[in-house]
Formats: C-alpha cells, sequence, structure tokens
C-alpha cells in the first residue's frame, strides 16, 4: 500500500513539475526579482553617463584640431591656402555645435530622471543611490562646462591673433606700422586694398594683391568661425547654471545625511547611557531583594527561636 501510495506521488510529481518560482512550502508563488528594481536603475544610468562622456571625448577631440589648424594658419601667407584651412575649420566647428547641443540636451535629460528616479523605493533624496547618480551628473556636467569654456578661450585667442596677423602683412607690405584706426578698418572689413594703394604702384599691383587676398580670406574665415563660436557661449551659460543648482541640491543633500548622522550617533548615546542606567538599576535591585530577604530570614529566625524549642526538649 505504501509503495502504491509513493509511486502515485512520484508520478504526479513528473507530470506536475512545481513551478521555478513557488515557494513549496508556502504554495504560493514568489515573484522573480527584476534586474532593474535589483540595481536601483543605476546599469540604464551608467549607459547614459559612458554615452554622454564619448560624445565629450570627441569634443575634445576636435578642439585640438582647431588649436592645430589656428597655429598652422599663422604662417600661411596665400589666400589658396588660408581657403583651405577655413573649411576645414568651418566643418569642425559645425560639427562641435552638433556634438555640444546633443550633450547639453543628455545632460538635462539625465537630471530630470534622477529627479524621477526618487520616486523608486530606496531611492529617495539623500540615500546613496541618489547621491551618485548627482554626484556622476555633477562631474559629467562640470567636465563639459570646463570644455565648453576652451573653446570660448579659443575663440578669444583667434581673434586676438588674427590682429596681430593683420598688423604683421601691413607693416610687411607698406613698410611702416598701421595706426590703430587702420588695424580696426582691416579687422571689420577685410578690405585692404586702399591701404595697400602706394604699396601697389611701387612694388606692383600682382604681388600685394596675394596679400590682399589673403587678408580677406583670414577676416572671412575669423568672422565665420567666431560667430559659430559665439554660439557655443549660449551652451556654457546653460551648463555653468546647471552645475550651480546641481552643487546646491548637493550640498542640501550632504547637509541632510550629515544632520541624520548626527541624529543615530546621538541617538546610540542615549541608548547606550539608557543601557547603563538600566543595568545599574537592575543591580541595585537585587542587592535590595537580597538586603530584604536576609531581614526577613532575621524576623523569621527570632519570632521561631529554634534555639528555646531545642531546650525545651
Amino acid at each position: 500500500m505504501n509503495d502504491l501510495l509513493t509511486d502515485s506521488f512520484v508520478s504526479d510529481a513528473k507530470d506536475h513539475p512545481p513551478p521555478r518560482d513557488a515557494d513549496i512550502e508556502m504554495g504560493t508563488r514568489v515573484p522573480r526579482s527584476n534586474s532593474s528594481n535589483s540595481d536601483m536603475g543605476m546599469e540604464g544610468f551608467n549607459k547614459q553617463i559612458q554615452d554622454v562622456e564619448k560624445q565629450v571625448e570627441k569634443l575634445s577631440v576636435l578642439l585640438k584640431k582647431l588649436k592645430e589648424a589656428n597655429e598652422e594658419s599663422k604662417s600661411v601667407t596665400k589666400a589658396s591656402a588660408m581657403k583651405a584651412i577655413r573649411k576645414r575649420m568651418e566643418k569642425d566647428v559645425d560639427e562641435v555645435g552638433k556634438i555640444a547641443r546633443n550633450v547639453k540636451a543628455k545632460i538635462e535629460g539625465i537630471s530630470k530622471d534622477n529627479l524621477a528616479n526618487r520616486q523608486k523605493p530606496g531611492c529617495g533624496k539623500g540615500t546613496g543611490v541618489d547621491r551618485s547618480r548627482t554626484n556622476m551628473t555633477n562631474a559629467l556636467t562640470k567636465k563639459f562646462r570646463d570644455l565648453m569654456t576652451e573653446f570660448q578661450t579659443l575663440r578669444q585667442k583667434i581673434d586676438d591673433e588674427y590682429r596681430d596677423v593683420v598688423e604683421r602683412r601691413v607693416i610687411t607690405v607698406t613698410g611702416t606700422r598701421p595706426d590703430e584706426e587702420t588695424i580696426n578698418h582691416l579687422i571689420e572689413t577685410g578690405n585692404s586694398e586702399q591701404i595697400f594703394q602706394n604699396a601697389m604702384q611701387e612694388a606692383g599691383r600682382g604681388q600685394v594683391l596675394n596679400t590682399v587676398e589673403e587678408i580677406q580670406e583670414r577676416h572671412d574665415a575669423v568672422k565665420e568661425i567666431e560667430k559659430k563660436l559665439l554660439d557655443l557661449h549660449q551652451i556654457y551659460l546653460d551648463m555653468a547654471v546647471l552645475v550651480e543648482a546641481q552643487g546646491d541640491l548637493l550640498d542640501n543633500i550632504e547637509s541632510q545625511v550629515s544632520n541624520a548622522v548626527d541624529h543615530v550617533q546621538s541617538g546610540t548615546t542615549a541608548l547606550q547611557k539608557a543601557k547603563k542606567l538600566q543595568k545599574s538599576s537592575r543591580k541595585w535591585m537585587c542587592i535590595a531583594i537580597i538586603i530584604l530577604l536576609i531581614i526577613v530570614a532575621i524576623i523569621v529566625v527570632g519570632v521561631i527561636q529554634p534555639w528555646k524549642s531545642g531546650n525545651g526538649a
């Protein structure tokens, strides 16, 4: 009979195996842990950060190329060579603007996701997950902001060096140092033919015309690149505001965490004191009970007076 019951139980178990996520003892299903919940959303967040970091690295490479092209342009004396450099730089600057706007949008999106992530269990404001996300986002935003600052520094450098190059060209052709008004006019218009009228008559139009064309080409290049780099300045300002906001938020979180730690430490100290007082109270209570028992024993002995009973016998 027992064998029949055993065979029946085994057969039923084979035909209807318990589900993998079932709790056999309780007879209920235990839901599997979701990986996106188990890592508090950090897996997707880290991927977003890595994607933005790659884009920021591309900006660093483009910045280096623009700096090299600017250095190369200083020694150029022909309009055709300047035109080739201009095309390269404009292409790189266009790419910088495209990537920078994309990075800005992604960082702003990550910041919004950080706020939304606080609604998840265990991810509230001030938690380890929240502080980690805020720290990483703030560090990436600062890196991007600093890179935008470097592009603005390059823009100013190109403008300053353009002035020096134009002044040297005028000195080379005319043999005299131009005044500030003449340099400012050249920088604003790029038109140098009028300034070189006398030099054309003395040295020949063809020879001077090459310099005139080169200055005009340089002027157009500098103005176009400066305009495009200036468009990045707004992105820099937006990132500066975001960094400040994130910094204030992080300071507030750290302050709350510090206060919480202080409260916990104070509570721990109070509990330790209470524990010591409790031990001390128990000690004195035991002593009091022992004394009370001794007194009771003395009274009982005094009442019974067992020595009298012995003498009477």
